[in-house]
């Protein structure tokens, strides 16, 4: 029988993160994978054309860049190497102009004072905010909530002139605060697009925080990805943990968490048991550790309840091409931008989510782009192009939003390959009203719809992407469910270390974080100081 401090199940970024720091404190680790790599969603593969290495799933990680834990970690010293595009962030409009945010912040001011004069300055302004209270908002938004230690001075930190409206802007619907902010469309589609990563409503609470969240980072830190592949940021990771003694078996999937007397003790394999001295971290959705690899008779009935009130955000739908050249956008910025959004107004994306929530498959789906050959050159033959887009779908879908339009094919939400290429086709076409001449340009095409995107990776159920909905009603202490919001869960060494837990999804690894320094604080270790 195998005997190790912890385990952790499943190696996402966040379960990776989680085994790195227990090893940092001293602890013997196994990390088990039920795929053949590691990595979770974030990963990359050449399967769509041969030269042409695309990311699985995500691909820009700003998240990662400012996350003080991924900082730490120093996995530049273990083989990951960050690259940029020439511009972070492009929002294209129908009429052939651009919103572009650049690494120069005064680059970017000046490009939105061409929409509307004054946003200019309105933009520096809103960096010089963040440059004095980010780190602070961000270090508050990533740790555990509520805070056990430190929340005071935190909150000192936050209230520092510019903190407090800072994090009421946040707060905000985006739709509003863009509206407060910006008198033209080029800054405010800047931070509506951003907003429209996860499935909040422009007018809903809590939707400018993302908008607001993602724009300042590409203004800072900017849209990095790993050179040759998103699979090279699991992969240093990985190497990192085993250069400190840990363990990753892959192909090796948990079956059942065993519990005795309340305390989680073992984690069941098909091939055998390992016991655990001190913890066990679920790198896994809510539902698949609730009443899944732990039993609901050993868990409290109340707990039961709330899991069937818990909540997926969107599907999605996912389309990888090998181009032969550049995208020939119409009107391209003389500095390309490794993502680009792409909607006609607020007001199309405002129809586009009630689309979704309303259960229809939108006809004008609002869609994020990237450029992964204008980003890292490393991943495709000179002069080529590895381009993705994906969009969001209902997790349930009542009809098609384009039903009735000529030649247009319909989707049915059966997510069989009709439906994919009827979709990839919607898909295209949007592209193609913005760069004409893109469909030529296409030599392969790789569509990923709900249940692909979940086969890969068993916790993007029904293809959603954040381990549960982001809306405000499932956030904080009620994340994954009411009464939650920190990493513990009823089992006593029995720790959430997915997005399911606070703060939810994006490449940032402070759930993970969160579950580690759990673990360790009840078992009275401490990590060793780092600079981050």
């Amino acid at each position: 029988m195998t005997t190790t401090d912890a385990v952790v199940i499943g190696s996402g970024p966040n379960g990776l993160v989680a085994a790195n720091l227990l090893v940092d404190a001293g602890w013997s680790v196994i990390v088990l994978e039920e795929q053949d790599h590691p990595g979770g969603a974030v990963w990359s593969d050449d399967s769509v054309a041969s030269g042409f290495v695309h990311d699985t799933f995500s691909s820009f990680y700003p998240l990662a860049a400012g996350s003080p834990t991924i900082r730490g970690l120093g996995l530049e010293e273990h083989g990951l190497h960050w690259v940029q595009a020439p511009s972070v962030l492009g929002h294209s409009f129908g009429d052939g102009r651009w919103a572009v945010l650049h690494r120069d912040r005064a680059m970017t001011a000046a490009g939105l004072d061409e929409h509307a004069p004054g946003d200019g300055d309105a933009w520096l302004a809103l960096c010089d905010t963040w440059d004095r209270v980010g780190d602070n908002v961000l270090r508050g938004l990533l740790s555990p909530f509520p805070p056990v230690r430190g929340g005071a001075g935190l909150a000192r930190q936050i209230l520092r002139p510019g903190g407090l409206e800072l994090l009421r802007e946040m707060v905000m619907p985006a739709r509003s605060l863009t509206e407060r902010l910006f008198r033209g469309e080029g800054a405010r589609m800047l931070v509506a697009g951003n907003a429209g990563h996860a499935d909040i409503g422009l007018e809903s609470p809590g939707s400018g925080a993302m908008g607001l969240l993602l724009a300042l980072l590409g203004q800072t830190v900017g849209f990095p990805v790993p050179r040759g592949g998103a699979g090279q940021l699991s992969a240093a990771m990985v190497r990192r943990l085993e250069a400190s003694g840990g363990e990753v078996c892959l192909g090796e999937r948990a079956t059942g968490v065993r519990v005795d007397q309340g305390r989680a003790v073992a984690v069941q394999t098909a091939s055998r048991e390992i016991r655990v001295g001190r913890a066990v971290l679920a790198d896994v959705s809510a539902p698949a550790l609730y009443g899944g690899l732990v039993s609901w008779d050993l868990l409290p009935s109340r707990l039961r309840h709330r899991m069937e009130r818990f909540e997926w955000d969107p599907s999605t739908v996912k389309v990888d091409w090998a181009l032969d050249g550049p995208v020939p956008w119409e009107g391209p910025p003389a500095a390309a931008p490794g993502t680009v959004h792409l909607a006609d107004s607020m007001d199309e994306m405002s129809l586009t989510g009630g689309e979704v929530s309303a259960g229809l498959v939108p006809g004008r789906p609002f869609l994020l782009v990237g450029q992964m050959g204008a980003t890292d050159g490393t991943r495709v033959p000179a002069g080529k192009e590895a381009l993705w887009a994906y969009t969001h779908v209902p997790q349930r879908v009542r009809g098609d939003a384009a039903a009735g339009r000529p030649g247009v094919r319909q989707v049915r939400g059966v997510w069989d390959q009709d439906d994919l290429d009827a979709m990839a086709e919607r898909i295209e076409e949007r592209i193609e009203s913005r760069a004409p001449g893109f469909r030529d340009r296409i030599t392969a095409r790789r569509v990923l719809g709900p249940r692909e995107l979940e086969a890969l990776d068993r916790n993007l159920v029904g293809g959603a992407v954040n381990g549960g909905t982001a809306g405000l009603h499932q956030q904080l202490v009620f994340r994954p469910v009411a009464g939650s919001g920190r990493a513990e869960t009823p089992v006593k060494g029995l720790y959430l270390a997915s997005a399911a837990a606070h703060p939810g999804g994006g490449v940032h690894g402070a759930c993970g974080a969160n579950a580690a320094r759990a673990a360790l604080w009840h078992h009275k270790t401490r990590l060793p100081w780092r600079r981050t």
